[in-house]
């Protein structure tokens, strides 16, 4: 039953009723068993913590008109909806939480803190979802995953032993990206680089055998000194040539260094001397390899000084008082008592103003520090090769095709990924290792936590090993890292459908259609997704890979909470509709560009779902007691204008299944606005009119009621992927078949006879004369209240001539 006619569309009394009405009929259900063509998308997983921002609104419009778009084709559709566990950002939230209550993750313990964050997941955890209900997302919820739940745990699981068992995966001592405050490794693409204004500190080490003398070194971060084991030069600098094989003396500490050379050190950069801490530089650790330099890590994991520097060259304790009293202080704070040092010691040459690139950790924003420690990696060149053929051979298209050459460039560079965070809130690694075997590689820290030393050999396996196979002890402890956030997240494509069980979900809907993403991840989630799909399935996770712009502002800024111009689409969705919303962004979304919003956007197409409603009742109100044309429309009376607007429903619907096919939502949306908007509501709307009050004609009029209906119902189900409420709102008033034009058919075209081409001819010969009347009143300021005695027409054109004998009533009406 409907709701009583309004004069206004009311959205707030439509959106929550048709949306819950959708899913207690189980319109968004996918059935695996349907013969139909399938049809999948799986949602990236929007994470736990997070709440909906335009980038959201964007991606899961999107998605959502291609399944609505599918499903009114008759695909078998499955939008594939969950969230992610979100580690560190996760982890954060609760400690949090923690602090404000005067406790620590620390003090609670792994298990007790663990328990805390799924505590928080059940209660806040997970308010997203709702949000994208309130957009229109159609996903079928009843499958609701999450990246920590007991399916995808299993096949976190089964992956990650196969990578073992395969040779890919390896556990190492490696410099990797660190962050002091979550305390955990970061991948590279997990670092955010930011320019700042710092110095460059120039410092003299002094030659051993002639402490007067010395190379001159340019550094901006004089607290890695503490881990120097030597000083390199490149071999083809004359200015050096004689100082190489010789030693200095770290400055501050007094340990001893050699003077190599190395061809990596740029000679026209800084003073071409370069320190070398292999420990803390990814560049400087590849030289310390290939000169076999010791590594001294100079640093605590939370960024306070370690005393591990205080070491001569051979690794015997330092005597170096003044030195002694770093240990412990934060590296910030070090920073600066080092160059006091270095001043009162007159081994500051000079320091100078240098800007450069900081990097940061992209949840908690602390400058990251290169770190040594041991770490699991997988080995992703071998995994890389099948990625980048499968894009190569067309069976994985990039839409714009532009990103398959940023997807090639970073592929083809590939380094090993760290799949290993020293955090508590995410998969364990599923490794053991036996305490009997293994006593000198394990140490236990504060409260019971365990360090896992290099060299240790862990027992690898689906399910905690029930005894050691070397001395068949039963005395087994866990590794304690977990996976890396973007490790579960390379499996969503299939593990959401069953993975490692055959389910009839994976064989029926794997490999999924396309996927609906931002560049910003193509690094994080897209390559990942195509290697471990190939890995694990054999076959790439999705056919087509679409990549969306940014959300901006008005003026073509990126959204910001310093700058203040955040648009939040909850807001938007309260004001204006979800429909208007969607519209917006629908119409905005060209290929390669970035999309601009404003509220002043969102306004413009509540006025169209007014105009759309407006049309309806017009409609509506000729309807009701009035008979409706029957039987195929190319039997019915029909005069130009009414086979015109059918011609444009045609060529609309046309237009708009070819720009979705291309993924061209911009022009999709533009080509069913301009039919509703101008030809059916400027048009064919005011012709209908005249013709209806004109009186006489029975059988014309209820033709032309029939194209009334006929023309609105069709553009209602071309506008439906992009304006579902409304559309079902005006579809359940109109006459129709079937419960919902959520499960309608897909318009196909009606098809013109060579005929109707003729009347076509004539139809625009009348908006052409009406159009030209318009324009001399228009330059002539003649009222439109002003009726004009006559209008004199200079044509030999037939098609003219019978415009005026064949639509005179409504010429004159709108002329």
């Amino acid at each position: 039953m409907t709701e009583p006619l309004t004069h206004g569309y009311d959205p707030a009394g439509v959106e929550a009723r048709h949306y819950a009405m959708w899913e207690a009929a189980g319109y968004f259900a996918a059935d695996p068993l349907s013969p139909a063509p399938p049809f999948c998308i799986v949602i990236p997983p929007p994470n736990v913590t997070g709440s909906l921002h335009m980038g959201h609104a964007l991606n899961n419009t999107l998605q959502d008109i291609l399944v609505r778009w599918r499903r009114l084709q008759g695909r078998s559709t499955l939008w594939m909806p969950g969230t992610d566990h979100a580690g560190i950002a996760t982890q954060n939230v609760v400690e949090r939480q923690l602090l404000r209550e005067g406790r620590t993750r620390d003090g609670l313990g792994r298990e007790a803190f663990v328990a805390r964050v799924w505590q928080w997941r059940e209660e806040s955890g997970g308010a997203i979802i709702g949000q994208l209900k309130r957009l229109g997302a159609s996903c079928d919820w009843a499958r609701e995953a999450f990246t920590m739940d007991e399916p995808r745990a299993r096949a976190v699981r089964e992956a990650f032993v196969r990578l073992w068992e395969d040779g890919l995966l390896y556990r190492a001592e490696r410099l990797v990206n660190w962050c002091p405050r979550c305390r955990t490794a970061l991948a590279d693409l997990e670092v955010e680089y930011e320019e700042r204004d710092g110095q460059l500190w120039h410092v003299r080490y002094p030659f051993v055998d002639d402490p007067a003398g010395g190379l001159v070194v340019a550094t901006t971060r004089p607290e890695t000194m503490l881990g120097d084991t030597a000083v390199a030069v490149n071999p083809d600098d004359p200015r050096y040539a004689a100082a190489v094989g010789r030693q200095v003396v770290l400055p501050v500490v007094g340990r001893r260094l050699p003077v190599i050379a190395d061809p990596y050190v740029a000679m026209d950069f800084g003073t071409g001397a370069l320190k070398v801490t292999p420990a803390h530089d990814p560049n400087d650790f590849e030289i310390g390899e290939r000169h076999h330099l010791a590594r001294v890590n100079a640093f605590n994991p939370d960024g306070t000084i370690s005393a591990s520097f205080l070491v001569d060259a051979t690794g015997r304790p330092l005597e170096s008082p003044r030195a002694a009293r770093y240990v412990g202080r934060d590296r910030a704070e070090v920073r600066k008592l080092i160059v006091e040092d270095l001043r009162a010691d007159g081994l500051l040459v000079r320091a100078e103003p240098y800007r450069h690139a900081v990097g940061q950790c992209y949840r908690c924003a602390t400058v990251i520090e290169p770190f040594l420690t041991p770490q699991w990696f997988v080995r992703a060149g071998p995994l890389a090769e099948s990625a980048i053929r499968a894009v190569e051979e067309g069976r994985t298209r990039f839409v714009p095709r532009q990103w398959e050459n940023t997807y090639f460039e970073w592929m083809r560079n590939i380094r090993d990924w760290c799949i290993s965070r020293q955090i508590w809130w995410g998969h364990q690694i599923p490794a053991w290792y036996c305490r009997a075997c293994e006593r000198d590689h394990l140490l236990a820290g504060v409260g019971g936590a365990l360090t896992v030393l290099p060299g240790a050999r862990p027992l690898v396996a689906r399910e905690r090993p029930a005894a050691c196979p070397r001395c068949g002890g039963a005395d087994l402890v866990q590794d304690p890292d977990v996976l890396d956030t973007w490790f579960s997240s390379a499996l969503w494509p299939f593990s959401t459908l069953g993975w490692p069980e055959g389910t009839p979900e994976l064989k029926r809907f794997y490999p999924t259609a396309v996927l609906v993403t931002g560049f910003d991840i193509i690094f994080f989630w897209v390559a990942r997704m195509l290697m471990m799909g190939l890995k694990c399935m054999g076959e790439v996770p999705f056919r087509d890979v679409v990549i969306h712009g940014l959300v901006l502002d008005e003026e073509g800024h990126k959204q910001s909470k310093t700058r203040g111009n955040v648009v939040d689409p909850l807001d938007l969705i309260a004001r204006f509709g979800a429909d208007a919303l969607r519209m917006t962004l629908a119409s905005q979304a060209a290929q390669g560009r970035d999309v601009r919003v404003s509220e002043q956007r969102v306004e413009g197409y509540r006025h169209f779902c007014n105009k759309v409603w407006n049309a309806y009742r017009f409609v509506a109100g000729h309807l009701e007691g009035k008979p409706v044309a029957a039987g195929p429309w190319q039997t019915l009376p029909l005069d130009p204008m009414d086979r015109w607007v059918l011609a444009r429903l045609d060529e609309t619907i046309g237009a708009v299944t070819e720009a979705l096919e291309a993924y061209r939502f911009d022009e999709a949306a533009r080509a069913v606005y301009e039919f509703i908007w101008h030809e059916y509501c400027d048009w064919y709307l005011e012709v209908a009119k005249v013709r209806l009050q004109e009186g006489g004609d029975l059988q014309g009029q209820a033709a032309v009621r029939q194209v009334l209906v006929t023309a609105l119902e069709g553009g209602l189900r071309l506008l439906h992927p992009m304006m579902p409420f409304l559309t079902e709102e005006i579809w359940q008033r109109l006459p129709h078949e079937g419960p919902s034009i959520m499960v309608a058919s897909w318009p196909k075209p009606l098809r013109l006879t060579p005929a109707d081409a003729a009347e076509l001819k004539v139809a625009e010969a009348f908006m052409a004369i009406t159009g030209a009347v318009r324009e001399i009143r228009a330059e002539m300021n003649i009222a439109p209240s002003l009726q004009l005695a006559s209008v004199h027409l200079r044509t030999d054109s037939a098609a003219h001539l019978q415009a005026v004998a064949t639509l005179g009533g409504p010429l004159r009406r709108l002329a």
